[in-house]
């Protein structure tokens, strides 16, 4: 029950239950990705291009898609990463998730959200006070 629920109310924890249907009725399995996400082909997109997505394995985190991926995702190639023997350049980086929201976020010295006292202003900085 629970496992339909999530299906029925989240959309950042796979796929929903429309996306099913409709992968079901319309799509075609291009491939997947070493993270497990798994791509789709099939229908006609409003602009008359055939309508591409990615069911996600786990947390719906776009960033997650490779950069191999993304270029066909957004119709840059039409050839899949697969069919191609996609090889990553050099300048690009391996995903790192965002951490926002959790314990390991980037905090920098002076967040409220780092333990200790801040430093004290300097005389370098007026409060804005109404009416000046």
């Amino acid at each position: 029950m629970a496992g339909f629920l999530t299906k029925m109310f989240t959309w950042w924890n796979g796929s929903t239950i429309g996306t099913d249907v409709f992968t079901r009725r319309f799509g075609k399995k291009v491939g997947e990705d070493q993270f497990g996400n798994i791509y789709y082909e099939g229908g006609m997109s409003t602009y008359g291009l055939k309508r591409r997505w990615v069911v996600y394995k786990g947390y719906a985190d776009a960033s997650s898609i490779p950069p191999g991926w993304h270029g066909w995702m957004h119709h840059r190639t039409d050839v899949p990463p697969p069919e191609q023997n996609y090889k990553a350049r050099e300048w690009e980086k391996p995903h790192n998730p965002n951490l926002t929201g959790t314990a390991l976020a980037y905090r920098p010295q002076g967040s409220l959200a780092v333990e200790g006292k801040r430093r004290e202003v300097t005389g370098d900085y007026d409060a804005w006070t109404p009416g000046n």
